[in-house]
């Protein structure tokens, strides 16, 4: 597996990852994320029985046994909560995620591995931290964006902010898609999302206009034929997901709208916003364009627009006006 040291986990916890890889099909950087966060728990409650002297991070949990899992308490979590907080400094976003990571592990021990009788995790109670809102790119400066896109000299370039912009899709579903994934008979493609699930993103005439330009161009190269993607670099390979954050930066700075913070994620978050302020698309509906699983991940853009709504009419130009003085 990508990045773990098996030879150093505990049996239990390589047939972990095997699990939420294999059967929940969860994304490889999740899987990443979880082992690094279920690994230092261990690390931690292991030191804190054995008290080997080591530091949590140079602590060895290959000779854990299960019979140890099967005491760890609610008390032990909040413990490592605290000293994630306290000694590591992690923030609530970072915290929560490893409070997510340890449901996981504990859910897979009781319910699939058996290994434990009661889950800990179950009375764990931890806030939810507050989701940030968004950035994201205005309708003027979307267009800004495209314009100067639009005045370069490549076709490709300009074809992925189209599609970025005006579908919402994610980095590595852009890197992914095949020529043979578009269907220009009903205007739509397919994506491979998280999870590998598949979905059907829908094109406008923008979309397909951009598409058309550039397949052109791209089927005029004859080294390209070979390379079923559908986005190629200049060795006529597939696109690296580097290169293309690399087009994107370019061309944020080339609008002037570089050091606003965003990226080729947050053009997905334009997309989605502009979608919902100025289209019919309401929060299911978006919520199946982007690929969420919960609809609760795409509510964040009905509190963007509730902050639209407050910005709107407190720049009223009445806001301040008290007549109700008498002099």
């Amino acid at each position: 597996m990508n990045n773990y040291n098996n030879s150093s986990n505990p049996e239990f916890l390589n047939d972990y990852l095997v699990h939420i890889k294999i059967v929940q099909l969860l994304s490889e950087r999740t899987i990443q994320e979880y082992y690094l966060d279920v690994r230092l728990f261990l690390k931690f409650v292991y030191e804190n029985t054995h008290h080997t002297g080591n530091d949590i991070e140079d602590v060895s949990i290959k000779d854990m046994q299960t019979s140890e899992l099967r005491n760890i308490s609610v008390s032990d979590i909040y413990s490592f909560i605290f000293y994630a907080s306290d000694e590591r400094k992690n923030a609530d976003k970072a915290r929560y995620r490893k409070v997510s990571a340890l449901r996981s592990f504990f859910k897979y021990l009781e319910k699939v591995a058996h290994l434990i009788e009661t889950d800990p995790t179950k009375d764990l109670d931890v806030p939810v931290p507050k989701k940030a809102l968004p950035k994201f790119l205005s309708l003027k400066e979307s267009l800004r964006l495209l314009e100067a896109s639009g005045t370069s000299d490549s076709k490709r370039d300009y074809c992925i902010i189209t599609l970025f912009l005006n579908c919402g899709m994610r980095l590595s579903e852009l890197v992914g898609i095949n020529i043979s994934d578009i269907d220009f008979y009903e205007n739509r493609l397919k994506v491979l999302g998280k999870g590998s699930k598949e979905r059907m993103v829908y094109l406008n005439n923008a979309c397909i206009t951009a598409l058309n330009s550039y397949l052109e161009i791209r089927n005029a190269n004859p080294k390209a034929a070979a390379e079923p993607a559908l986005f190629i670099s200049n060795q006529n390979k597939r696109i690296s997901k580097r290169r293309v954050q690399q087009i994107v930066e370019d061309t944020l700075q080339k609008a002037g709208l570089d050091g606003k913070g965003i990226t080729t994620h947050k053009l997905r978050h334009t997309a989605a916003t502009l979608m919902y302020q100025y289209g019919d698309a309401d929060v299911l509906t978006l919520k199946e364009l982007l690929g969420h699983a919960s609809v609760s991940t795409t509510e964040i853009y009905t509190h963007l627009n509730d902050e639209n709504v407050r910005s709107a009419v407190e720049s009223n130009p009445l806001a301040n006006v008290d007549k109700s003085k008498k002099d």
